[in-house]
């Protein structure tokens, strides 16, 4: 199984914490505002390995990281 971030996007402040720090430049922003007005963040699964860098930066707890169906890594 191959792991992955997962974001929720209305907790999302759009601080870019995440895409400073992101080694396979797998996050970017949207253009598109969530329910609080903020430019939002996504992520490219296909360059996503599942690191855990977003998750552990994020200052508002935004990320998950999950298990995915699809080859071992």
């Amino acid at each position: 199984m191959a792991k992955k971030a997962q974001i929720d996007l209305e907790k999302c402040k759009g601080c870019d914490m995440c895409i400073a720090v992101c080694p396979k430049a797998a996050i970017h922003k949207s253009g598109t505002s969530n329910k609080k007005g903020y430019d939002y963040i996504a992520i490219n699964l296909d360059l996503c390995n599942g690191c855990g860098a977003c998750y552990i930066i994020c200052p508002d707890c935004c990320f998950t990281i999950v298990e995915t169906a699809g080859s071992a890594r």
